[in-house]
């Protein structure tokens, strides 16, 4: 068995992406428990790092640049890689020109994605998208006969004080919203379901949520029977770090959340999860767990991104869904 020593994994994406590639990084680390792990990943999502003690280092590409620059942030990628002396590459994505980039760098082994220019790789596997996102990564360690999967693990401290309570996030990211893309309900929905289970239920409620969510966070803050009660913690924008998210999100009895990069990090922590789903596929971003509960209106129509549509229908009926769903279920 060939002894690696130095690895480069590549994967663009949000945290979210990050946290589901995890299984992949962490299956390679235990067969190769020397090997020293670099990761190609986008600006963005360097809290990675914080969340597992697997990845050594970091290197940030902005590949989403527009015009000619992308191609000037590719070679300049390229050039650095080439100096680091890697043994292997082992990329996702699936775009033609990524094998062509990890041909440039000059590293003998190169795994990725099969596709038009696949000859270009020394390690290839199909794609197969029709499954849980950390399993389809995982896939691209076949040629290394590594099969052992499991689902991703997250690190958080146990420093949060306050016990006994319900996390929400409500919100998702703006990149999604300026394109069209809605995985969230209404401020109507939030505020029936924090009414809800302050008054009826009785518990404690924390709202988190960053400058993204703001005009949600906004709306959902404007009832007043939310904001005196003295059970109602708003934690809007006082994390500074996924970390301190995190080690809420592992204190809190339940975690209530949409698809969105918070849902990725509560469901790594083995928190369990109210998972709300509207337009988005659950079985290609969400692990088979006891601790994960789904919750959707189960129109005929869903889930139809990205497979039938790259951003919502007007009517969005996927989103109108009854708070009582996640309610009835909490103690």
């Amino acid at each position: 068995m060939k002894n690696y020593k130095n690895v480069l994994f590549i994967n663009y994406g949000g945290i979210g992406d990050e946290i589901l590639f995890l299984p992949t990084i962490t299956a390679f680390k235990k067969q190769y428990p020397d090997c020293k792990i670099t990761l190609a990943l986008e600006a963005r999502s360097t809290a990675i790092k914080d969340l597992t003690t697997l990845i050594d280092e970091v290197i940030t590409v902005d590949i989403k640049a527009q015009g000619v620059q992308k191609y000037i942030n590719a070679l300049n990628f390229i050039l650095k890689v080439r100096k680091k002396g890697f043994d292997c590459v082992i990329s996702s994505g699936k775009n033609p020109l990524v094998a062509v980039i990890l041909f440039l760098t000059g590293i003998k082994e190169r795994a990725g994605y099969s596709g038009n220019t696949d000859f270009l790789l020394t390690k290839k596997v199909k794609l197969n998208e029709n499954q849980y996102a950390g399993k389809m990564y995982h896939d691209l360690l076949k040629p290394f006969n590594i099969t052992e999967y499991n689902n991703p693990e997250i690190n958080a401290p146990d420093t949060f004080e306050t016990d006994n309570f319900i996390a929400i996030h409500p919100g998702v990211s703006k990149m999604s919203v300026l394109k069209g893309i809605y995985k969230c309900p209404d401020a109507v929905f939030w505020r029936s379901l924090i009414k809800s289970l302050l008054l009826i239920k009785n518990k404690k409620v924390l709202l988190l949520g960053s400058e993204d969510d703001k005009d949600l966070v906004c709306e959902i803050l404007q009832d007043s029977k939310i904001i005196n009660n003295s059970n109602f913690i708003n934690y809007f924008n006082k994390t500074k770090n996924i970390m301190q998210m995190a080690s809420i999100m592992k204190k809190a009895q339940y975690v209530i959340c949409v698809d969105s990069a918070p849902l990725h990090v509560a469901c790594a922590l083995k928190a369990k999860v109210f998972a709300i789903f509207g337009p988005t596929n659950e079985e290609k971003l969400v692990p088979k767990s006891e601790n994960i509960t789904i919750v959707t209106n189960n129109c005929d129509c869903r889930p139809c991104l990205w497979h039938k549509r790259s951003r919502n229908c007007e009517e969005s009926d996927c989103l109108k869904i009854d708070y009582n769903l996640i309610l009835d279920k909490i103690n």
